[in-house]
């Protein structure tokens, strides 16, 4: 009988369906609680003896080991003495848990939530009303202060604020609005800095024929936000003050009355009548769906991305490859970041773009074959594939050629995701970002302009130019709100909390404002932006103001860790391991953060007196000699590349 695991309130685990399983003392149930936490990965011992005593006794190796085996037994009660366990398993330097994927509660809130998002109404009230009934109080209640739970706590918190108000929204469209008012209202009073559900209560007081109360609503909001965060409310928030003042149809009439949503419907329901189930135009029109779905916010981007690939794997198999090339080339989705939110999907993608391009007929339009250049030079970025740059090239010719705006656009975009093979490219992404946006006005595409303006922002921060900077951030802005792209304001945020931090505020400021960008980017829906993100900013900021470096045992470095390393075992007095650290940090990829990397190894290569990497560090750099290092991503920066050439070549001219 398979165990299942709760951590919607106090952790608990269960045989079947209610049956308790007897996880023994409160260590044991860290223990399940640190694994589950891990998500399937591998947590060392040596990482939960960390995490399981602030001071651990020498003994405690034995300890965990001893937890590890009883909460074996209890798991797996008819597990056979001499059976390798196939649930709690050792592996490598540490244990995993590897539940299936429904057996923990939150694993399942999860999926319940983003499927209640593509449902129709009454059966998403449905599944949302079932998922928040696995609640049985806080997330992993009982380790609230300890680091590891932190931010798993706050992300599941997080997911069942926004599920209250997704039930909310729908309770709207299928039943009064009257009854959905207390529960708004209660919701409101409890959580006074969520926008979303100021605006839901608004709207469902002027839907129960309650137009002054829902006015004093927004008023009451508004106040709150400039007097306690000095901050204006959203576009969402003013615009519905607005149209409830001129009483628009949309705020009168409940969502699928009339209106788009209607119009959604009605058009949906035409399509599946007349268009066959199973239907290569069907595959197509899903393409087309997932394009539009990417950039309607975190939610609708994650889902883009795990259904793009389940496309192409049905397109294969038709043994058409025009239709393949379509279906793969047809996402042309604008792409800001160089690290790809999952490698390994970028990697089948690029895989099957290539066997497509094989397949084409020689007589094969030069569009379709254009777009799956673009695709490869874009899903390779951040990589030093060779094939890369040759498909960004050989797209931009084509587009060119062909003289089709939205083309080149896509293609324009796989070339400048193909511009990070060295430092200093700064001016040269500034034209490509120029060209995108003059292309992009000229001939309405509007997300490709509002890259342009992303790119340029980017390439300016780079060269110290925050005014002309400021004007990309407030246009992307002001089209982000125009065509409905909620995740513009994720990167224009950052791009100020970097301003701050590059013109002269405190540190503490700079500090302050790079996580309240943190904070909006942890449920965006780019894990390739995110991790490490905010870790990487505070130590690029410390170590450029000179301060003392800090770092945290449980600081999650994602993929910087690399050349992070060298200068966390210096900060614990471990020179010898620092230096074999550093003679094992690979070159930065080819990204955004290229600089800013390479001056963190400056900075290790510095400290511990390596002339081959200080050697290295002040080739890669020299010809960024004139920017600001890190700037480039529009994120953070760790200074002046000169600032740290300077120090370079201070300990490259002493006698050793």
């Amino acid at each position: 009988m398979q165990a299942r695991f709760g951590v919607l309130g106090p952790v608990v685990a269960w045989h079947g369906v209610d049956a308790p399983i007897d996880l023994k003392g409160p260590k044991h149930r860290a223990v399940l609680a640190r694994l589950i936490v891990a998500r399937g990965r591998v947590v060392p011992v040596s990482r939960l003896v960390d995490d399981l005593w602030q001071e651990p006794s020498p003994g405690a190796v034995s300890a965990v080991r001893t937890f590890v085996a009883a909460l074996r037994r209890a798991l797996e009660p008819q597990r056979p003495p001499r059976e390798p366990a196939r649930l709690l398993v050792t592996e490598g330097p540490g244990y995993a848990l590897r539940p299936a994927p429904d057996a923990v509660d939150a694993w399942r809130f999860e999926d319940a939530v983003a499927a209640a998002s593509t449902a129709p109404p009454h059966e998403a009230l449905e599944r949302l009303d079932r998922a928040l009934s696995w609640w049985r109080g806080p997330a992993f209640a009982g380790f609230d202060d300890e680091p590891w739970a932190r931010a798993e706590r706050s992300r599941l918190e997080q997911l069942r604020l926004n599920a209250i108000e997704q039930r909310a929204e729908v309770r709207l469209t299928v039943g009064p609005a009257a009854n959905v008012v207390p529960d708004l209202d209660a919701h409101v009073v409890e959580h006074p800095w969520r926008e979303e559900a100021w605006r839901l209560l608004a709207l469902a007081l002027y839907r129960a024929g309650r137009q002054g109360d829902a006015l004093a609503v927004l008023r009451r909001a508004r106040s709150l936000l400039l007097e306690q965060l000095g901050v204006d409310p959203s576009p969402q928030l003013r615009r519905l003050e607005t149209d409830i003042l001129r009483q628009a149809d949309w705020v009168s009439d409940g969502p699928g009355s009339r209106g788009p949503e209607r119009v959604w419907a009605q058009a949906a329901a035409a399509y599946d009548r007349t268009v066959a189930s199973g239907s290569r135009a069907r595959l197509e029109s899903t393409v087309d769906l997932l394009r539009s779905l990417a950039v309607t916010g975190a939610s609708g981007l994650e889902a883009a991305r795990e259904q793009r690939i389940a496309a192409i794997a049905a397109a294969e198999p038709l043994g058409d490859p025009e239709l393949t090339a379509r279906v793969i080339g047809g996402y042309d989705v604008p792409a800001i970041w160089t690290r790809s939110d999952d490698p390994t999907q970028a990697a089948r993608i690029v895989a099957a773009a290539e066997r497509a391009l094989a397949a084409l007929r020689p007589g094969s339009s030069g569009a379709t074959r254009a777009r799956l250049l673009a695709t490869i030079a874009v899903e390779s970025r951040g990589t030093r594939a060779a094939r890369g740059p040759e498909a960004a090239q050989e797209a931009e010719r084509i587009a060119r050629r062909l003289g089709d705006p939205a083309l080149l656009a896509f293609a324009l975009n796989g070339v400048f995701m193909q511009t990070f093979h060295r430092a200093g490219l700064a001016p040269r992404r500034d034209e490509i970002g120029a060209e995108l946006v003059a292309l992009s006005a000229q001939h309405g595409l509007g997300t490709f302009e509002i890259l342009g303006h992303l790119v340029r922002l980017q390439a300016r921060s780079a060269l110290a130019d925050f005014a002309t900077g400021d004007q990309h951030a407030a246009a992307a802005d002001r089209l982000a709100e125009r065509h409905e792209r909620p995740l513009v304001g994720v990167f224009t945020q950052w791009y100020r909390a970097l301003r701050l931090a590059a013109t002269g505020s405190s540190p503490q400021a700079a500090e302050a404002a790079y996580r309240d960008a943190a904070a909006q980017l942890a449920n965006a829906g780019m894990p390739g932006v995110q991790q490490g993100l905010l870790p990487l900013a505070l130590l690029c900021l410390r170590v450029w103001h000179g301060q003392p470096a800090r770092f945290d045992d449980h600081t999650d470095w994602g993929p910087y860790t690399p050349w992070v390393r060298p200068l966390i075992l210096l900060t614990r007095n471990r020179p010898a391991d620092a230096a074999a650290a550093l003679r094992q940090t690979p070159d930065p990829p080819p990204d955004l953060l290229f600089e800013a990397l390479w001056c963190l190894t400056a900075q290790a290569a510095i400290a511990l007196d390596d002339r081959t990497a200080m050697k290295r560090a002040r080739t890669a750099l020299t010809p960024a000699a004139n920017e600001l290092a890190g700037a480039g991503s529009g994120m953070l920066t760790i200074g002046p590349v000169s600032h740290h050439l300077d120090h370079l070549a201070t300990a490259l001219s002493r006698t050793r």
